[in-house]
C-alpha cells in the first residue's frame, strides 16, 4: 500500500498531492510515483517540508528532468505560481541505469538530458482528465525500457531496501545482513552502490520518519513510548535524532502541526 503522506512533515500544508503505485515491471524499479500540483496566488508561496526517504528520485517538471539524491537532513521547497512535478521514488534496481555513483548525489540533484521523457510527461500532464495516470504509465514505460533486464545484483539490492525499510524491518545492519545471508561488508557495499548512504543511515531515517508519523497521527501519544516502540535508547535519543535532521525537537514539531 502506498503511504499518502510518509516523509511529508506537514501534510495539511500540501497543495493537491497524489501518490500512485507502480505496477507491472515498473514495480521492481519504483516504490511509488508522486505528483504535486499547485496554483498559488500571485505574491504568495507554499513551503513544503520533507524528511526524504533514503533513496533517489527521478523528477520531471515543466522546466526539465533531474535526478535527486538521498538527503541527510530535512529539506524544503517554496512553491510559487502554477506548476506540477511528476516524481518517481526509485528502487535500487533502477539506479544503476541512471548513475554510477549515487553517493555523489547525496543532498544534491543533477539535471538530466532526457528530451523524450520530458516531452511525453509534459504532454500527459496537459491531457485533461486522467492526466496523472497517463503520466505514470508513460514514466513507467520509459523506465522499464531504460533499465532493461534486471540481474541478480539489482534484485538483491531491492531486497536490501525491503529488509531495511519494509514491514518488520531489521533494527541493525547485522540483522539485515543475516536475513540476506551476506556479510555486513557486502551489505555496506550494496547500499553505497545502489543507494548512496550506509545501511545504518537508512535505518535511522526509517525510524525518524516513523516517529514523525506517529506524532502526526496521535498528537497525544507519549514521546517516551514512541521512542521505545521504535528502538530508540530513550526519549533523549529520539529528541537528538529529531533535532539533528529536522532542526527541532519532537514537542516543537508537534506544536507546529496545528499551524
Amino acid at each position: 500500500m502506498v503511504n499518502s503522506s510518509g516523509g511529508v512533515l506537514y501534510p495539511k500544508r500540501l497543495p493537491e498531492f497524489h501518490r500512485l503505485p507502480a505496477t507491472g515491471a515498473a514495480a521492481e524499479l519504483v516504490a511509488w510515483f508522486w505528483i504535486p500540483e499547485w496554483d498559488i496566488e500571485q505574491g504568495g508561496f507554499s513551503r513544503q517540508e520533507i524528511v526524504g526517504y533514503p533513496a533517489l528520485n527521478l523528477v520531471v517538471e515543466h522546466e526539465g528532468v533531474a535526478l535527486s539524491g538521498p538527503t541527510t537532513r530535512a529539506s524544503h521547497r517554496d512553491l510559487r505560481g502554477r506548476g506540477w512535478a511528476v516524481g518517481a521514488l526509485l528502487r535500487p534496481a533502477a539506479v544503476a541505469a541512471l548513475t554510477d555513483d549515487p553517493a555523489a548525489l547525496v543532498d544534491t540533484a543533477r539535471a538530466l538530458t532526457e528530451p523524450s521523457l520530458h516531452a511525453e510527461i509534459v504532454a500527459a500532464m496537459a491531457s485533461g482528465a486522467g492526466h496523472r495516470e497517463r503520466a505514470v504509465e508513460t514514466f513507467s514505460r520509459w523506465l522499464v525500457e531504460r533499465v532493461g533486464r534486471l540481474d541478480e545484483s539489482a534484485r538483491q539490492a531491492n531486497a536490501l531496501v525491503d529488509v531495511l525499510g519494509g514491514a518488520e524491518a531489521a533494527l541493525t545492519p547485522v540483522e539485515a545482513a543475516t536475513r540476506l545471508a551476506v556479510s555486513v561488508r557486502t551489505l555496506q557495499r550494496m547500499a553505497h552502490r545502489y543507494v548512496g548512504v550506509s545501511p545504518a543511515a537508512m535505518i535511522r531515517r526509517r525510524r525518524l520518519q516513523e516517529a514523525a508519523q506517529l506524532v502526526r497521527e496521535d498528537p497525544r501519544a507519549d514521546l517516551a513510548a514512541i521512542a521505545a516502540e521504535l528502538g530508540y535508547a530513550d526519549h533523549a535519543h529520539l529528541t537528538r535524532d529529531f533535532q539533528s535532521v529536522l532542526g527541532l525537537a519532537p514537542r516543537s514539531y508537534r506544536a507546529g502541526l496545528s499551524e
